[in-house]
């Protein structure tokens, strides 16, 4: 009897392991679908953007379902983790150093917009009037912050160490003739801290949620045309060929959705294709 029960044991042990192991290979992604997506944006131009998008898909029976999120983080672990089928929301320099500091496979597809980032202030009207001792405010993530940097850079306020990448932070200021403090901070919060400080460098999706415009309101910005900073769209490595790629591509890229970018952010966000 206890042999026979051995035996029957081992013999469900192995059938249970089977049924694991081929459950673990089914839950593997595969092809995306081409009836449904879920895509994160973040709030703002993205999220606009890609409504119109959705519109396009629709008609052709793809239904994409969209995740608004408020940082630049979540959206990669998001995508990288099969909670998301893909994002549109970044840069290159920023997408690669995800890849290189949290190891995520995933990958660009093709370009969607770029936004030129500008200098914003509620007490100077030229970057020139600032005075020794004053606080300048930087976006505090990977990328952001040396585009900001970047930025009084070029304007002849600081200079940066030769060679500084995406990782540059304020330690890479090696000349600073105003002796400005330079304040490191969220994205998302800088546009509440201009009160707080005499110019910050503001990410457009940002600047845009507080009612400014790069054209308008700020005081010195990147290039508006063939800006070198575009966004992507990004799918896991293992999606970047599949069907719906091309269509996602077709739809983003198509003359309706760039009309709808002209007319709606009037030069804040620029097509990047």
């Amino acid at each position: 009897m206890v042999k026979k029960l051995l035996k029957v044991l081992s013999v469900g042990l192995i059938v249970s392991l089977i049924f694991v192991l081929a459950a673990c290979g089914n839950s593997s992604s595969g092809p995306l679908s081409e009836k449904e997506l879920t895509v994160g944006v973040t709030g703002g131009p993205h999220e606009q953007i890609m409504e119109q998008v959705v519109k396009l898909a629709e008609k052709d029976g793809l239904k994409i379902h969209l995740k608004v999120f408020n940082d630049y983080n979540t959206p990669n672990t998001a995508l990288n983790d099969k909670e998301l089928d893909a994002n549109s929301y970044q840069t290159m320099p920023f997408l690669k150093d995800q890849i290189k500091q949290k190891d995520y496979d995933i990958t660009d597809i093709f370009k969607t917009v770029a936004f030129p980032m500008g200098v914003y202030s509620k007490s100077i009207k030229d970057l020139k009037d600032l005075k020794k001792g004053d606080k300048i405010a930087v976006p505090n993530d990977p990328a952001n912050e040396l585009r900001g940097l970047q930025l009084f850079e070029k304007a002849g306020i600081i200079k940066l160490k030769k060679g500084s990448g995406v990782t540059a932070t304020k330690k890479d200021v090696i000349s600073n003739p105003k002796n400005l403090e330079i304040i490191e901070m969220a994205a998302d919060q800088l546009p509440a801290q201009l009160n707080e400080v005499a110019a910050a460098a503001i990410n457009t999706n940002f600047a845009m949620g507080a009612g400014l415009t790069v054209k308008k309101d700020s005081i010195f910005h990147e290039p508006l045309v063939n800006n070198p900073n575009a966004n992507y769209f990004v799918v896991r490595t293992e999606n970047k060929d599949d069907a719906v790629v091309k269509k996602l591509k077709k739809y983003y890229q198509s003359p309706e959705v760039k009309a709808f970018i002209d007319k709606k952010f009037g030069g804040s966000v620029v097509a990047a294709w």
